[in-house]
């Protein structure tokens, strides 16, 4: 063997041994993705569940109180009746309700022949988000009633709209949000591990023997990257595991188109870990700069927000993000069965962005071990 591969292979063996020989790294590499993963898939949904809900009836029919019924048989609304509208006001105003459903005298009559009764719907606008996802269940819980009382024999009014969701029919935010947060897990892996990994050597002074070694800054770089980089896939696929048996995320693609997008980025992740080293001088310095980098990958990743809804200046960042473009790539082979051809932009990006931070982050890796 050739005397700079049986160094670079005994500086591996050296860097595994080191990030698997305390009990608590390796609780942090393999035991945390999996809590963080349960804790995410749980707490990211915008689901809404048991929201507070006051229903003014003043139609006071079988039709009217059949509508509050199917309000509170569908699981998201708790339904509390009130016998005026100031009573919705104040409990809208105090917080105890988001919803406030005003049925009007004469519903029944105008259902019956066959005229769209006019139901008033008001929600708390301070929490928008929450409000959008109950006015859209509202929405769908009164058209399926209404569709329901035509098909019963009384005349249809209005319009017959029938909507389908493809790919998660019943709509479902966690079985958006679990495949992305298997992304970001992954990323968090390889900055933690990649950027402590330098700072920790000149903070125990070790560096200083490792530049007086026969180790090149190539062969020290790969020593310090290989071991995270089989961790961060070994993480990719425990987190995967249990997406898919602990959550039921389906996972409609092959493995083969993930693999790639998952290596580019993983590289990716690895170099601005390395960069981020090379320009700390403490651990805890390392740390914050790296969540200085994280947080707005994250933002700008289309995780929590559309990018469709950014503005324009910003849309062009997110093109350099990229986390961005592989929690496309995931989305679209856990939820759609997409391959690779139909993904080549995104893996192209990958590539890219993996490649420039790779350059930066070799170039400055050796001038740092050469100082």
């Amino acid at each position: 063997m050739r005397p700079g591969l049986l160094r670079l292979r005994e500086m591996v063996r050296k860097e595994t041994r080191q990030l698997l020989r305390d009990r608590r790294t390796r609780a942090m590499i393999f035991v945390a993705p999996i809590i963080q993963l349960l804790a995410f898939g749980y707490a990211v949904n915008t689901d809404i569940r048991h929201t507070g809900t006051v229903v003014v009836d003043q139609d006071r029919t079988a039709a009217s109180r059949a509508l509050a019924d199917a309000l509170r048989a569908s699981g998201y609304f708790d339904v509390v009746p009130a016998d005026r509208p100031a009573d919705l006001a104040r409990a809208l105003d105090h917080g105890d309700a988001l919803v406030g459903i005003q049925i009007p005298a004469g519903f029944a009559r105008d259902l019956a022949a066959g005229r769209a009764p006019a139901v008033e719907i008001v929600l708390d606008g301070s929490e928008s988000n929450s409000a959008t996802v109950a006015l859209g269940y509202v929405q769908r819980i009164v058209q399926r009633y209404a569709s329901d009382r035509a098909g019963a024999g009384a005349p249809a009014g209005g319009v017959d709209l029938r909507i389908r969701a493809w790919y998660n029919p019943t709509l479902e935010s966690r079985v958006y949000n679990v495949p992305a947060v298997i992304g970001i897990l992954v990323l968090l892996m390889c900055l933690l591990l990649t950027a402590l990994a330098v700072v920790r050597e000149r903070e125990l002074g070790t560096l200083d023997q490792l530049r007086v070694s026969p180790l090149t800054p190539a062969e020290l770089l790969l020593a310090k990257t290989i071991p995270v980089a089989a961790v961060g896939l070994v993480d990719l696929g425990l987190i995967t595991l249990v997406a898919r048996l602990w959550f039921d995320i389906p996972f409609r693609g092959s493995p083969a188109a993930l693999l790639p997008a998952a290596l580019l980025y993983i590289l990716a992740g690895l170099s601005v870990g390395l960069l981020i080293s090379t320009w700390s001088r403490t651990q805890q310095e390392a740390f914050m700069t790296m969540f200085l980098f994280l947080l707005p990958a994250i933002i700008l990743s289309g995780f929590f927000y559309p990018i469709s809804s950014m503005p324009v200046a910003f849309r062009w960042i997110t093109l350099l993000n990229p986390v961005r473009h592989f929690l496309e790539v995931v989305r679209a082979v856990f939820l759609k069965g997409e391959g690779i051809a139909g993904l080549w932009s995104q893996h192209l990006a990958l590539a890219a962005t993996a490649a420039a931070a790779l350059m930066f982050a070799v170039r400055r890796f050796a001038r740092f071990t050469g100082e």
